[in-house]
């Protein structure tokens, strides 16, 4: 399979990413720009409070914000990321249409995590057979019939992760928003899809027991994966080695410089923590795409 060769890769297209983009390209160094802007936290949101502009759509803001990056020759990518693994000194990078790309420098900037159903049985079970992680938790189903609910990337490579290990995977979905190639590997693998359905409830007392679904269908599993949007920052962060932070687990830990534990590896916005904010956002992208260019020369 070709592969394609970059100094830097983002991951993520909300404003932390964008900045770094536009930072890194200005740096005269080639940038790729992975992920997917409608799953980005500002996407249907509006701005009010960030320096120096009035009351904008979020929406309108990032496509600025893409259309600066592109001016300054970084390439973006509408595609998630289904695995990353250092290689060769460098990382490698796997996208959900089944492309393989090298990279000198990472910066993370995929935001969090914050979608859940919302159904009854999802937080009282959490911990028993509820999760949010398929690649943090399936080794412990293995043989065990379970589900997993979610529309995107995370959801789908998922499904597929759980055939090698469980008896029975269920894929709950309203409309795929995956790259065809990965929704052709869950149609020709053994999951058993159940498309435009939605989760109305999770069953168990103490520990998950089944799923009902909307149209009054239930199913027996023992475990449900709820998998909203792209792979989170637990999933692709933990798979690196990348330290999170130690009070929380829910951000990665990132200095000044906003980097990482790994050497090559930034991390920028929400991913980091609080404060929710585009400022935060932007400051932080800019220093991890400055640092992230200044790494990947390092290396040539």
């Amino acid at each position: 399979m070709s592969q394609d060769s970059f100094d830097v890769v983002i991951l993520g297209t909300g404003p932390a990413g964008l900045q770094a983009a536009i930072h890194a390209a200005r740096k005269k160094v080639s940038v790729l720009v992975l992920g997917r802007r409608p799953q980005s936290s500002l996407y249907k949101a509006h701005v009010e409070n960030f320096c120096c502009l009035g009351k904008i759509a979020g929406g309108d803001l990032l496509e600025a914000g893409r259309e600066q990056a592109e001016s300054f020759g970084a390439q973006l990518w509408d595609e998630d990321v289904l695995e990353l693994e250092p290689k060769d000194g460098g990382f490698l990078i796997k996208t959900e249409s089944g492309r393989q790309v090298a990279a000198k420098a990472l910066v993370l900037a995929m935001g969090i995590s914050r979608n859940k159903l919302g159904v009854p049985g999802e937080k009282e079970l959490l911990g028993k057979g509820v999760s949010y992680c398929v690649d943090c938790d399936a080794g412990f189903y293995r043989q065990a019939k379970v589900a997993v609910a979610g529309d995107g990337s995370a959801a789908f490579s998922g499904a597929l992760t759980m055939l090698l290990v469980a008896s029975e995977v269920h894929l709950i979905y309203g409309e795929a928003t995956v790259e065809a190639t990965l929704a052709e590997q869950v149609e020709a693998g053994e999951v058993i899809a159940h498309p435009g359905r939605k989760v109305k409830a999770i069953l168990g007392t103490d520990k998950v027991e089944g799923l009902q679904l909307d149209n009054g269908e239930t199913l027996e599993v023992e475990g449900v994966f709820i998998e909203l949007g792209a792979k989170g920052a637990v999933a692709l962060a933990g798979t690196l080695g990348v330290m999170m932070d130690p009070e929380t687990m829910q951000y990665i830990a990132a200095d000044k410089k906003q980097a990482t534990n790994l050497p090559g590896v930034y991390a920028c916005g929400d991913i980091t923590g609080p404060p929710w904010q585009v400022a935060k956002a932007v400051g932080e992208g800019c220093v991890a795409g400055l640092e992230a260019a200044a790494f990947a020369k390092g290396r040539r």
